[in-house]
């Protein structure tokens, strides 16, 4: 096969409840418009339900596709998870567990039928986030960055040319910043969505169910309002030593909760730059686009040689 015509990948985001797929064109760096399908998925359910619902997602996608334009289909695939062989490793957790042990990559090209050339592959959500962000989005450019994820979780990733940088003195282990102490818990307890509904309702009384509710009362209540604010020195001042070892050029960040910024940017500035971090902010466009693309990057067969080592240690 001529791998020329081949400009074509599928990108494929799997979400705790649902299934995102897109064409991606790999010459422009961008998603091909009417390509998204995107299906619930019930995360509980038996292997061979949750394996029915990705293959039809994709059917759906290849409906469009001539298929020898195709390179192969990237996964952008919560861990654990065997990245380089394509195996799940989800055990203990009730998303996904009944795929532990199934290889994923043989089971969706047995099921597709596709060609012996067209791969499937994966990365974690995280990675591939940042990596979309580093090829199509705000960080292309920058020989290093590092990318976070504000929501339900924080999640987070360290890029060097492209590539994600997993171990080393430079970085957390996994680059995972979540599980790091800070004040009395973790990182993860005070930058996700559940410090913000607890620090709302700690300061009104009120309950709130996320951070757009809270953000809608920003400009009514002014404790509210110094709710953001806190929540924005926090952050600069938890992330500054880490952007600093890691001379990261730009910070990319994602997330539900990075939609307020407007109401916390300021302050993580301010506090990056007292703490002598001169890394460039910038808030993600892409959005949940940037993780779909990252996960087609793996089709390019130069970037899937350079990520394979750091694949292996995820």
């Amino acid at each position: 096969m001529n791998s020329s015509f081949q400009n074509i990948a599928i990108g494929v985001d799997i979400g705790g409840s649902h299934i995102t797929a897109v064409a991606v064109d790999m010459e422009k760096h961008r998603i091909i418009s009417g390509s998204r399908v995107e299906s619930p998925v019930d995360n509980k359910a038996e292997a061979d339900e949750i394996l029915s619902v990705w293959t039809d997602t994709l059917k759906k996608v290849l409906r469009g596709i001539q298929i020898f334009n195709l390179r192969g289909i990237g996964f952008a695939m919560p861990g654990p998870f065997d990245y380089v062989r394509g195996i799940c490793l989800i055990k203990g957790v009730p998303k996904y567990e009944k795929l532990y042990g199934i290889n994923v990559a043989k089971a969706i090209s047995s099921r597709l039928g596709l060609p012996c050339d067209c791969r499937v592959r994966f990365m974690n959500d995280a990675s591939s986030f940042a990596v979309g962000e580093a090829w199509a989005g705000k960080a292309a450019g920058y020989e290093r960055m590092m990318a976070i994820t504000l929501g339900t979780g924080f999640g987070s990733a360290f890029l060097e040319n492209r590539i994600p940088v997993v171990q080393g003195e430079r970085v957390p282990e996994m680059g995972c910043v979540y599980h790091l102490p800070y004040g009395t818990g973790i990182a993860d307890d005070s930058f996700s969505t559940r410090w913000f509904t607890e620090r709302y309702n700690k300061v009104t009384g009120r309950s709130a169910e996320g951070v757009r509710e809270v953000a809608m009362m920003a400009g009514e209540d002014a404790r509210v309002l110094d709710i953001f604010k806190e929540f924005g020195t926090n952050l600069g001042s938890f992330l500054a030593p880490w952007l600093k070892r890691f001379d990261a050029g730009i910070l990319i960040m994602g997330g539900n909760i990075s939609h307020a910024w407007n109401l916390f940017g300021k302050e993580t500035e301010e506090a990056l730059r007292k703490e002598g971090c001169d890394t460039i902010t910038a808030i993600s466009e892409l959005k949940e686009d940037a993780a779909l693309l990252g996960s087609a990057c793996l089709l390019d067969e130069e970037f899937w040689k350079a990520v394979q080592p750091a694949l292996a240690l995820m």
